[in-house]
């Protein structure tokens, strides 16, 4: 006969989401009622993300009963959740179990309904909490004359079966003879005018007595309709009683419409109640009798999702003080920044807060995930925003790069010096025996050299990837080739002077300088292999650097690249094993020493080059070439150049050919004349 009726579940889990609150505790009665109603209100947690802390279904049975009421009571003490709804029939052992419980004394926050709201205890409301309770009452529940009938009726009068006796000892405080027996003591009409006049007794009644009075006028509307229909055959029938049997009410009870004397429509066909509206009170005891009850809101159904629930803001901050309420959870929430990992064995709304990893973000509190920021983006180091990257290369107005081209055009301004010095001096012993020729093409290739580290810095583009690469690589083999044909002549020039040898010839018509264009040439062969097939280009790495957008210049084929500069390192290894096998040689006219020395420099520089490189990432990889560069090509020149000019400019009275004669007569005139010429 009762519509099902959905809407107190969904109310309560919306108070209880409104409140933050998702960690709640439940006692309900075992009855069909009670267990309806927690399948309902599990289905409502579980789409709001509520949980249950704990659920007490207390039996009838007494022996259970008593045996769980200790165990009950320990769990709530025990729990964390600081909110318990209670819903079952206050004629069942679950009222009975309440006032075993200590209510004062457990400062919870109870949810219920209005048929808990005045029964008392010891002098007290039952569910007297130091945080109050919030009451939902249906709106259109209160019956006319029923109060009145509350004041006025006596128990004596009316049949056992009617538990007046026990209603007035739920309310009013009296005492039974027994538990069985509806004698009352105690309870004088002066006692019960008393408690009448301080409390502000409700006229309302429960969800199934309401249910029970719209069956009873159901049933009356039926009998009518029943005897409407037989008016016609009562002159068959004038002197006998009309009687029916139940089954022939059936169809009538089935299509019953109509509007109770409270003016809410009745419907005996309706499977589920849509029109249910709850008043929501909060109340709260300051001291024994005296309390306050509010009405803070309401809960309409039949309205549009998010609008059911209604709460009056002034009346919650006049009523209630917010900040003294506990938070009932099971787990402080994450903060922006965190994520949600859930407890292994644990209800959903008990978890662990942990750090977004990497480059990802959470921006609200409790998320499940966290959100990767986009490519172009970075996280914050408090993990709860997206910074957008910066466009960033090795350019002139960083620090480091702006060093980095001061020291290549000083090295260049330094190079040209020595140039100048050599080309001023081209006639003295020193600049003669160190084979001029190759010394002007060493030092301008270094210039050259130290220039192209300049291609490395600034914002890189088609033409600078393309160039830096292949100017590095010719200008290097230019200058590596120089130094081994500077190696191979001195070498040359020392060994080979018996007028009879045929490699004399080579020394004299200037063989050992075609080295010069022969490895330029090859290297110059590799370099257009390697731009024919997979060229440099520009490319955007937004993974290396965090905060960065890296604008870079791509090798392309990595294995051209190597072969490069392994064709490099072999000239150079080269030219150190021809010099240092030349070491021994007359000192002043030698340099074969100064040559060992130089290619020693610049192979150790690019042989260190090579690990430091792929253990940099970004700018720092553009910097670390870079700087080899400029130190290899300052060792050659340092190393070869520093001791000639520290003769020319600061002792020139060694730079002679007389002093050659004196400290080296014994060498024949010939190779001194190979050597100056």
């Amino acid at each position: 006969m009762a519509p099902k009726d959905t809407s107190l579940p969904l109310s309560m889990v919306s108070l209880v989401v409104y409140f933050r609150w998702n960690w709640v505790g439940a006692i309900i009665s075992d009855d069909d009622l009670g267990l309806e109603f927690l399948s309902e209100l599990r289905r409502e947690m579980q789409r709001n993300s509520v949980c249950l802390a704990f659920v007490h279904i207390i039996m009838e049975d007494k022996i259970l009963f008593q045996k769980n009421v200790n165990i009950y009571y320990n769990e709530i003490i025990a729990s964390s959740a600081k909110v318990v709804i209670i819903y079952g029939d206050k004629d069942s052992h679950l009222q009975l179990n309440l006032r075993f419980y200590r209510l004062a004394y457990l400062q919870r926050i109870w949810v219920t309904t209005s048929q808990w709201d005045m029964i008392v205890h010891n002098e007290r409301l039952l569910l007297d909490s130091f945080y109050g309770t919030f009451i939902f009452l249906l709106h259109s529940s209160e019956l006319s004359g029923f109060k009145k009938f509350i004041e006025t009726v006596d128990p004596s009068k009316y049949s056992k079966s009617i538990s007046l006796a026990e209603l007035w000892w739920i309310y009013f405080n009296c005492s039974l003879t027994s538990f069985n027996s509806m004698n009352l003591k105690n309870c004088s009409i002066e006692k019960r005018m008393q408690w009448l006049f301080q409390h502000h007794f409700e006229t309302s009644v429960s969800g199934t007595g309401y249910v029970v009075y719209n069956t009873v006028h159901a049933v009356a509307h039926a009998l009518h309709k029943m005897l409407l229909q037989e008016v016609d055959t009562l002159s068959k029938y004038s002197g006998d009683k009309l009687e029916f049997d139940s089954w022939q009410m059936v169809h009538f009870l089935k299509n019953i419409q109509f509007i109770n004397p409270v003016g809410d429509q009745a419907n005996m066909n309706q499977k589920e109640n849509e029109y249910v509206e709850y008043d929501i009170q909060y109340s709260i005891e300051f001291l024994p009798n005296l309390g306050l009850k509010m009405k803070i809101g309401k809960f309409c159904k039949h309205l549009p999702h998010g609008q059911q629930l209604y709460m009056s803001e002034e009346m919650i901050k006049w009523n209630i003080d917010l900040r003294q309420i506990p938070a009932s959870i099971c787990s402080v929430p994450c903060s922006p920044g965190f994520r949600k990992s859930p407890q292994q064995g644990k209800a959903v709304c008990c978890f662990d807060c942990i750090p977004c990893p990497e480059n990802e973000i959470s921006n609200m509190s409790d998320m499940d995930q966290c959100v990767k920021c986009p490519d172009d983006h970075y996280a914050n180091p408090e993990g709860n925003h997206c910074l957008k990257k910066v466009v960033a290369f090795l350019g002139y107005e960083d620090l480091l790069g702006m060093s980095l081209a001061c020291l290549a055009l000083c090295f260049s301004i330094l190079t040209a010096f020595v140039l100048g010095v050599f080309l001023k001096h081209k006639d003295t012993p020193t600049v003669k025996a160190n084979n001029r020729a190759l010394s002007y093409i060493l030092l301008i290739s270094l210039i050259f050299c130290f220039l192209c580290s300049l291609l490395f810095i600034g914002q890189p583009n088609m033409a600078t990837c393309f160039m830096q690469q292949t100017i590095f690589a010719v200008t290097f083999t230019v200058a590596a080739s120089t130094v081994l044909a500077k190696t191979i002549t001195v070498v040359l020039a020392f060994k080979v002077t018996t007028p009879g040898r045929r490699m004399r010839w080579l020394l004299v018509s200037g063989a050992p300088n075609f080295i010069i264009p022969i490895c330029t040439v090859i290297q110059l062969i590799l370099c257009g292999i390697w731009l024919g097939t997979s060229p440099p280009f520009v490319d955007v790495d937004i993974q290396v650097e965090r905060e960065h957008i890296l604008i870079v210049c791509n090798k392309g084929s990595i294995i051209a690249f190597y072969c490069v500069l392994g064709y490099l390192g072999s000239i150079a290894m080269g030219s150190f094993t021809v010099a240092f096998l030349a070491r021994n040689l007359p000192d002043t006219f030698n340099e074969a020493k100064y040559l060992t020395f130089s290619m020693l420099v610049f192979c150790s520089v690019w042989v260190t080059f090579l690990p430091v490189y792929h253990s940099t990432k970004g700018k720092s990889m553009v910097a670390v070439e870079v700087f080899c560069i400029l130190a290899s090509s300052a060792g050659l020149l340092l190393c070869i150049f520093a001791p000639k000019c520290f003769i020319i400019l600061l002792r020139p009275e060694r730079n002679s050919f007389q002093m050659f004669r004196n400290v080296h007569f014994k060498i024949e005139k010939n190779s001194l004349d190979v050597l100056y010429h």
